[in-house]
């Protein structure tokens, strides 16, 4: 059996390319949207991917499967879940190879057998992958676990209701993720866990860094597992210090519910200085400036949103840039590419130029952003005139302190709940260390708020600070 992971680093995102060397066949599970990244791979080992699997309706990131089922590559869908949880473009369609998939329904490529195992909770379709080499034996060897168990942690229930604003939704689906994991629990020790997340996804709120893992590690050492004593204390623990999903999730489970658009990542213009004053001037283009944090505040353009290209790109972009906007990016033309896959893999395709540093400064006409350490902001601190905007988690600002009457919105969630941000006084923003604050800040400069970023670490802050 052939086996490779594929990691993504700003999504946090495993995928898995499974082949049977014999038969020179392979399947994709979790497919990213740009699925060639997978066809080579499998090319470089003789393997011809005839078969693609999800796990789920992903709210993350769009999925790859559609872009296979285009090239006729069979797809492999879950069939579980009300009616409101059916891969629609699938069964609205007479187009495309597939198979929708049911607890216990198995197929095989070569030696290789998948099982489909029902495994609700995260969502209520989700499955996971039990996994056998019949070269080798005749039990399965791992399972590919999707947003089910991860390293360190299992997939969050409340994203139904926190990011896909389902109502009521969350404690019925964390009762029904414990159940799930009573029955993992019965699970062969022995078998490897493939997650579909690691470190850094907002699908969990701590995931471990290791690749891979076994049942019988996790139900050691997994602290969410560990705590389904009860049903109850599995419910308090699961449900608490869940993170703010980023804003662009709700479009991600529309979108690879309903069939994302099948298209190519675009591949835009470099615009000249010339024709900045008109990019400026459109009101459904919006500047996304992927420098450091520094350079956009020594100088950036007019209403322009940042986000450096770094682990937390496509967070950001996601929840400041909406689907029907155009894009223009701010960026080194090395590094067009990455960012334009980045928007890509989060269905933001609308990409229409970039503008290079050096264009950004013969232009001239750059607007700054006022920065100040919390000791140089402290005369602002507790002013009638000044409101203080706290950007990061709940949890954060519930367990390690606040500046006394600081407003709490998690930098993620700024765009749907800008209207309770304080008006008609200079706004403070800070976070625990000034990433979070300073794409914050931007955005709210483009509002129309009158804005101070602090870029400092909340340590440095002392007097007034409430635990």
């Amino acid at each position: 059996m052939y086996f490779k992971q594929f990691f993504d680093p700003r999504l946090a995102q495993y995928a898995y390319l499974i082949g049977c060397q014999k038969k020179g066949t392979a399947v994709v599970i979790d497919p990213m949207r740009d699925i060639d990244q997978y066809i080579e791979a499998a090319a470089k080992e003789n393997l011809e991917i005839i078969a693609a699997a999800d796990t789920h309706i992903h709210a993350d990131y769009i999925s790859g499967l559609r872009e296979f089922a285009e090239r006729g590559v069979k797809v492999y869908a879950s069939d579980e879940g009300d009616k409101d949880w059916k891969y629609e473009w699938l069964i609205n369609s007479d187009k495309y190879d597939y198979q929708l998939l049911k607890d216990g329904d198995t197929f095989n490529l070569g030696n290789i057998k998948l099982q489909a195992w029902h495994t609700p909770g995260h969502t209520p379709e989700h499955l996971s992958y039990l996994v056998t080499d019949g070269a080798a034996g005749d039990e399965p060897m791992g399972i590919a676990t999707g947003d089910f168990v991860f390293v360190g942690d299992v997939g969050r229930p409340d994203l139904l209701e926190s990011a896909a604003n389902v109502a009521g939704m969350m404690e019925p689906s964390a009762r029904t993720l414990f159940g799930t994991v009573e029955k993992f629990k019965q699970m062969p020790e022995y078998l490897q866990i493939w997650p579909g997340h690691g470190s850094g996804s907002a699908c969990g709120k701590a995931l471990g860094a290791v690749p891979e893992t076994t049942v019988g590690y996790e139900l050691r050492f997994n602290k969410s597992i560990k705590s389904a004593t009860s049903e109850d204390n599995f419910v308090k623990f699961i449900l608490e210090g869940q993170p703010e999903p980023p804003l662009y999730f709700a479009r991600m489970k529309r979108d690879n519910k309903i069939g994302p658009a099948v298209a190519q990542p675009a591949n835009p213009a470099r615009r000249g200085v010339n024709e900045i004053d008109g990019i400026l001037a459109d009101k459904n283009t919006v500047v996304l400036d992927t420098r450091e944090r520094n350079f956009f505040a020594e100088g950036h353009l007019k209403g322009s949103l940042l986000s450096p290209l770094n682990k937390a790109f496509n967070t950001v972009a996601g929840s400041y840039i909406t689907e029907e906007q155009q894009i223009v990016l701010v960026a080194d033309e090395d590094r067009v590419t990455e960012a334009v896959l980045d928007l890509y893999r989060i269905g933001l395709d609308k990409v229409t130029g970039f503008i290079t540093p050096e264009d950004l400064n013969a232009y001239g006409k750059l607007e700054t952003l006022e920065v100040r350490t919390f000791a140089t902001a402290a005369d602002l601190i507790g002013q009638d005139g000044t409101a203080i905007l706290d950007v990061r988690k709940a949890s954060e600002y519930d367990e390690e302190g606040y500046i006394e009457g600081a407003v709490n919105i998690a930098h993620t969630r700024l765009l749907p709940r800008k209207g309770e941000v304080p008006t008609g006084k200079k706004l403070v923003v800070h976070c625990q260390a000034g990433g979070r604050s300073a794409v914050a800040a931007a955005f709210l400069k483009r509002e129309g708020f009158d804005v101070v970023l602090v870029d400092d670490n909340f340590e440095n802050y002392k007097t007034g600070a409430t635990v």
